[in-house]
């Protein structure tokens, strides 16, 4: 049944923890109770933005709008052979129980993206990544309800046009769809991706390749170097690795012999965000109430009592400093509300 909290704090409902509220908080347990909503005028034409875990959010005040939670929470197999699983799962389920549950009945294919924060539904509007694995190499379709026409329709991985950290659902579709069911095909035969940094290495030491193995060695390494929401406010990586051309890889590798860059098919380069900010003399940096984490740049932490407001001002501050000293243009990975 569809639940209605005016008024509501989001403290608890964004990693951040920043003490915000929203004029309405809307959670949905079904589909049906997302297409009710065609008849309630102030949501239909009103301000209004779909949440799942709030681990990819920055408010900066208070929402004066309507927040749409979907809460479906299913794990349904709609296809299962000898090769393959075929998963349809409710948007409102945390990543991370999804991954563990596949890694447990030896489903390959999201162990890589252990312990990401955030819900299911939230995979496919980010693309989240990590560990040289994404989530569009998994997903095979999206299920959402249309917030303009209120119908409900699928989109195939090709439709979703995924990028890296970004879908059909950050651009033409921002909010406009509610993500209700995300269908994911798994691999029975095993099929490891251990190749990115010194991952296959910590596999190794854990007594070699096994699902249980990868996952163990990715929780353990990101445990080491991303503080837990729960403990320290933040969204994880707050910025995307910016990829220039080879030309500025090139002119900046003169001067910055060990720059870490790493080519792309288009022929750009990738260079890592948090060497870049640390680079800056910014790891650890710290404005009032928040800053940077100081074992891994990327992040943007709340020490308790920040605000979004703050929070903000730094990533500018970071984006700034960082062009003017390298000439590359940082992009903010979370949402801005």
């Amino acid at each position: 049944m569809m639940e209605k909290i005016y008024g509501c704090s989001l403290r608890h409902l964004n990693t951040f923890g920043f003490d915000v509220s929203a004029r309405c908080l809307i959670k949905a347990h079904t589909a049906q109770d997302i297409l009710q909503l065609r008849d309630d005028r102030d949501f239909a034409h009103g301000r209004r933005l779909v949440m799942g875990g709030g681990s990819n959010l920055l408010f900066t005040g208070n929402f004066d709008g309507y927040i749409l939670q979907p809460l479906m929470q299913n794990v349904d197999v709609e296809d299962d052979n000898a090769e393959s699983t075929l998963l349809r799962v409710g948007a409102g389920m945390a990543w991370d129980e999804l991954v563990r549950i596949c890694v447990e009945r030896g489903w390959y294919g999201l162990e890589n993206l252990s312990l990401i924060p955030g819900t299911v539904g939230a995979s496919p509007v980010q693309n989240i990544g990590a560990y040289g694995a994404e989530a569009k190499d998994a997903i095979v379709g999206v299920e959402y309800v249309d917030l303009d026409d209120f119908a409900v329709k699928r989109l195939s991985r090709e439709q979703c046009r995924f990028g890296y950290r970004s879908s059909i659902f950050k651009q033409e579709l921002r909010g406009k769809a509610a993500i209700t069911q995300v269908t994911f095909c798994l691999s029975k035969r095993p099929r490891y991706n251990i190749s990115y940094g010194a991952l296959g290495e910590a596999v190794k030491q854990l007594g070699g390749e096994s699902l249980h193995n990868v996952r163990q060695a990715i929780v353990a390494t990101r445990s080491s170097k991303l503080p837990d929401p729960a403990e320290l406010g933040n969204a994880g990586s707050f910025f995307k690795n910016p990829f220039v051309e080879k030309s500025l890889a090139d002119e900046l590798r003169k001067s910055h012999p060990n720059m870490p860059a790493f080519a792309s098919p288009d022929g750009s380069v990738k260079i890592p965000a948090g060497w870049l900010i640390e680079q800056c003399g910014l790891k650890g940096a710290r404005r009032g109430c928040v800053g940077v984490h100081p074992k891994q740049a990327l992040v943007l932490v709340n020490y308790g009592g920040g605000t979004g407001g703050e929070t903000l001002a730094l990533a500018r501050e970071i984006c700034r400093t960082v062009r003017d000293k390298f000439g590359v243009e940082l992009e903010l990975e979370v949402n801005v509300v």
